[in-house]
């Protein structure tokens, strides 16, 4: 039986990073309804230097360093990828067109085939 590797976060700070951030996250929300009286533009302000220390915060744990680097792993393969032209990619989407087309038509007279056999040849009623 094989069993699966669970990643888990594994110091005592990197414990206490992930959990500040979370806590930032609900200040963050909380001091934008906190705020109701005041001026919409500084409840937003608030709300977005909190939100913007939570991800300051998450991006210090080693799980934030993570993904950082999963996002430019990914942006170098994004870079590797060969894109089709111009006429390569219109005529991909003429042949989808068409299929849409011919497979509308095919469910079409599909149902209104099922249609007469069902309701004019085994249950004998007239539309």
């Amino acid at each position: 039986m094989a069993t699966t590797q669970i990643e888990t976060v594994s110091t005592n700070a990197d414990k206490a990073k992930l959990a500040l951030a979370g806590l930032l996250v609900v200040g963050a929300v909380s001091v934008f309804y906190l705020l109701g009286k005041q001026d919409l533009w500084l409840r937003v302000l608030a709300m977005l230097v909190l939100m913007a220390a939570a991800v300051g915060v998450f991006f210090a744990s080693a799980q934030g360093k993570e993904l950082f680097a999963f996002g430019q792993d990914a942006i170098k393969e994004l870079r590797k990828v060969v894109w089709p032209t111009r006429p390569e990619a219109t005529q991909m989407t003429m042949y989808v067109f068409a299929f849409v087309v011919i497979m509308a038509l095919f469910l079409w007279l599909t149902d209104k085939s099922l249609e007469w056999l069902i309701y004019g040849l085994i249950l004998g009623w007239k539309h």
